[in-house]
């Protein structure tokens, strides 16, 4: 609530004003209502709290909640790597993986709230346990935190993601064959995406992608043995660099959207 105070205060001095708030957080969220749902993993504190009348009560202003993916969807849409394009996925590779699905300029949420849960597609019906309750996730092979454990578990000492990724470039045997197994999953699951929804544009992010920009060849080559030639042909795959600046723009992206979407429903 600081944060969003202090940058509300810091608009009249630039001859702006504040006409609405937006907020990206992980996990399900009922966007209609602003209601955090109950698969918030990584936040389990805010599970069912009612964060836009939350925010909106106490600060005066419309609230709009979202899946923070949704938002960096949006954000990119309107004013980063998406721009201009008709359809765009975002695949996040972070901590988690989720996705944000934008076609035809619209935000694909779903009945309720859980389009864009790529991070959960299962690509190995008898793989490793997720958070989720299911087995073989997209996650469970991509994340930061899964690679993280698979390479400590692996490699008999406590290391990171960014750390597996240098140990392989440095031509350590371990590293390198559950870097292999990384990219091959997250193939499958980008072949998904391209079969599946074959949109304009398909982004990575976060810290996971930015340790595979050196391997983007065998990245796309894993996907092209998956997918359609013409799918491959027609998406445009790119991985892009996220900011503090990449969430502020989401925000604000996702309030525009949110106050556009409604008027139109409304007229």
């Amino acid at each position: 609530m600081e944060l969003i105070e202090r940058i509300r205060a810091e608009a009249p001095p630039r001859g702006l004003e504040a006409a609405a708030i937006g907020i990206g957080v992980p996990g399900t969220v009922d966007a209609e209502t602003g209601t955090i749902g109950a698969e918030a993993h990584y936040v389990p504190e805010l599970a069912h709290v009612p964060l836009a009348a939350t925010v909106s009560g106490r600060l005066r202003l419309p609230a709009f909640v979202d899946n923070d993916v949704n938002a960096l969807a949006l954000g990119e849409l309107m004013f980063g790597a998406g721009r201009g394009a008709a359809s765009l996925v975002l695949l996040a590779l972070g901590t988690g993986v989720g996705g944000g699905i934008i076609l035809e300029g619209r935000l694909v949420r779903g009945r309720g709230g859980y389009g864009g849960e790529l991070g959960h597609v299962p690509i190995d019906f008898d793989g490793r346990p997720c958070i989720c309750g299911g087995r073989g996730c997209l996650k469970t092979y991509v994340s930061g935190t899964d690679i993280a454990l698979e390479g400590s578990r692996r490699l008999g000492r406590e290391v990171t993601a960014p750390g597996v990724f240098l140990l392989a470039a440095a031509g350590e045997a371990t590293a390198g064959a559950i870097v292999t197994e990384v990219i091959a999953a997250l193939g499958a699951g980008l072949a998904v995406i391209v079969n599946g929804l074959n949109p304009e544009r398909l982004l990575l992010a976060g810290g996971v992608a930015e340790s595979l920009r050196p391997l983007e060849p065998r990245i796309r080559a894993a996907c092209a043995r998956h997918a359609f030639a013409g799918a491959c042909a027609t998406t445009a795959m790119e991985i892009i660099s996220l900011n503090k600046g990449s969430a502020v723009r989401g925000g604000a992206a996702l309030a525009h959207y949110e106050i556009h979407r409604r008027e139109g429903a409304r007229a």
